[in-house]
């Protein structure tokens, strides 16, 4: 079973499924409230259940009009890995498989974040210097968080986490991308999102994912500028400002 659905409705899909099979998890991001991960929301409500995370850097409507793209099957269980493989790669999809869910979770969550403050700084103006910065220390952000909930480094820099967020932040069809272009052109969230059906899933993540960090001790500047933009609580330029001002130190 793949489950593709908005990440903070995987609960009650899931819930309402029939048991059984093994579930594939394609929804990217963190929970509201809980702050949980894909895979440990299913732990929840299906303890028993075999499953895997299908995730990279992909636009369904191109791998739909047979595009070439690759994708990554994330599994503890190897086995579990090469059935997901065999039974969805094709000469047009390939697939590859890794033993990190949590880091190949992580990227799929933080990207969309980063994406947001990706667009804002190119609606804004600010300049391709601006975006190059916040996807590189975007992805340091996001390799601290894997390594500290078990994940490996290694991930991010794979499909899952360096492709992806690569893909999310400068494609024109990204989803959080375009959110965060139209955010810094001036427009507000709700009339965004009001004028949308599809979903940013950076805007529910970025709080939640921001919330986990710090329970951990886990320092995500960028992570925690998006929050600040998408609950109100601050302006993109101010944050902009506020990432530029903080103390100087080695990369």
């Amino acid at each position: 079973m793949l489950l593709a659905v908005p990440l903070q409705h995987l609960r009650g899909v899931v819930s309402a499924a029939p048991p059984g099979g093994l579930l594939v998890v394609c929804a990217k991001g963190v929970e509201t409230g809980t702050h949980l991960l894909p895979l440990e929301i299913l732990a929840q409500i299906r303890p028993h259940a075999v499953c895997a995370v299908l995730t990279g850097p992909n636009f369904a409507h191109e791998i739909a009009a047979g595009l070439p793209a690759a994708a990554v099957v994330a599994s503890a269980d190897a086995a579990q890995r090469q059935a997901v493989i065999a039974a969805l790669a094709t000469s047009e999809f390939r697939l590859y498989g890794n033993d990190d869910p949590i880091g190949a979770q992580v990227g799929g969550a933080a990207k969309n974040v980063i994406a947001i403050a990706a667009g804002a700084a190119i609606g804004a103006g600010l300049g391709e210097n601006a975006r190059a910065a916040l996807i590189t220390r975007g992805l340091a952000e996001l390799t601290r968080m894997a390594v500290a909930l078990g994940g490996k480094a290694s991930t991010v820099t794979g499909l899952s986490g360096l492709g992806d967020m690569l893909l999310t932040c400068t494609g024109a069809s990204s989803r959080n991308f375009s959110l965060g272009l139209v955010l810094g052109q001036g427009q507000a969230l709700a009339d965004v999102l009001a004028s949308r059906s599809t979903v940013a899933e950076g805007v529910a993540t970025a709080p939640a994912l921001l919330a986990r960090a710090r329970a951990l001790g886990v320092s995500l500047p960028i992570c925690a500028a998006v929050a600040s933009v998408v609950t109100g609580a601050g302006t993109i330029r101010d944050e902009i400002g506020a990432l530029m001002a903080r103390p100087l130190r080695d990369e």
